[in-house]
């Protein structure tokens, strides 16, 4: 990899690719983004109008000018395209989820490590406002030992026959699991490292919802319990995380700003990017007073700036590959836990 501009390429241009990564790969220098492959030309157009539009991932992955790929389609493709890229010798960002299974997981990232090339996920939500805020308070024993950590992700979401969109259709790795779930497995894990025990409740609440729309997980640790929860049944969906230590407790609500800026056509490389209002502040209880925390600034632009370190300069991959597969395991576990009803080991 030379040190001039990394030449990237997407697969995929919807959510994820037009508004997740297109900004952010746009004003960072040290890529340049120049195909996607789409079927909406004219948003591509639209967004950049020097962006070249390819019919297919194997056109985009048979250009030898392309370096690194990302794979911004629907869940069970992930595997598939990802592994072409790299036997293109393309290195590779994946979307959430990684893969399906943790024997695609592996076969991805052993792959990858007889090639030489670079691949890890896309988990944005490690620069969440709230999750750098709690980590932050947990880095600097605000709260004492964690004994109780609870984060959520809802929406209110129903299911309406007439939508067709691909997460909405009953398919092998479909369902918020899979495509919520890794936020929060990743942030916990990220947090506390991988669990002793792997609890779950999976199932479709919604009426008329072909796929998984509701999980509650439960990460067990010897010294505290960890709980992840998700729906797209609530009307009421403020509560972000509530966490309780030793010395202190921590609740949040509100989601970070950066999604809804980016959904705004707005570049990460305005002033005060990521900065929530100080009204959305979390609570901080110690010692019978409580105050008012004000939230760190959401920076999912830090991933790309990790990226290009690994890439450039060799630097350690910011989402590493044991962490990767540990995500892919508790959705697994997740799954046959909620099946057979059982609390599992890690």
């Amino acid at each position: 990899m030379s040190h001039e501009k990394i030449s990237v390429g997407l697969v995929g241009f919807g959510l994820s690719g037009r508004y997740f990564h297109a900004p952010f790969l746009s004003v960072h220098p040290g890529f340049q983004l120049k195909k996607v492959v789409s079927s909406r030309a004219s948003e591509v157009a639209a967004f950049n109008p020097e962006l070249q539009t390819v019919g297919s991932a194997d056109e985009l992955f048979s250009d030898e000018s392309i370096q690194l790929v990302f794979i911004c389609s629907p869940n069970e493709t992930h595997y598939p395209y990802a592994k072409a890229a790299l036997e293109h010798n393309k290195n590779v960002v994946v979307e959430k989820p990684f893969a399906i299974t943790e024997q695609q997981t592996d076969d991805l990232l052993n792959l990858a490590n007889q090639r030489g090339l670079m691949i890890t996920a896309y988990q944005n939500r490690r620069w969440d406002a709230d999750f750098l805020t709690v980590k932050k308070l947990i880095q600097e024993n605000r709260l004492g030992n964690v004994v109780d950590y609870e984060a959520r992700y809802d929406r209110y979401m129903p299911a309406y026959p007439a939508n067709q969109s691909w997460k909405e259709i009953a398919g092998e790795g479909r369902g918020i699991l899979f495509n919520l779930g890794p936020h929060l497995i990743d942030q916990a894990l990220h947090l506390f490292g991988k669990p002793q025990t792997v609890s779950a409740v999976v199932r479709n609440i919604r009426p008329n919802s072909q796929v998984v729309d509701f999980f509650t997980l439960e990460l067990g640790y010897n010294d505290k319990q960890v709980t992840l929860k998700s729906s797209l049944m609530a009307h009421q969906n403020h509560l972000r995380f509530m966490i309780h230590g030793t010395t202190g407790s921590f609740s949040k609500g509100g989601l970070d700003v950066q999604e809804e800026w980016l959904r705004k056509d707005l570049l990460p490389n305005i002033p005060n990017w990521g900065y929530e209002p100080k009204e959305n502040g979390g609570l901080l209880t110690s010692e019978g007073r409580s105050k008012q925390i004000n939230s760190l600034p959401g920076n999912y632009g830090a991933f790309y700036a990790g990226l290009y370190d690994s890439l450039v300069n060799g630097a350690e991959a910011v989402i590493k590959p044991h962490e990767i597969q540990q995500i892919t395991r508790v959705i697994a576990l997740s799954e046959q836990s909620s099946r057979e009803g059982k609390r599992l080991t890690f």
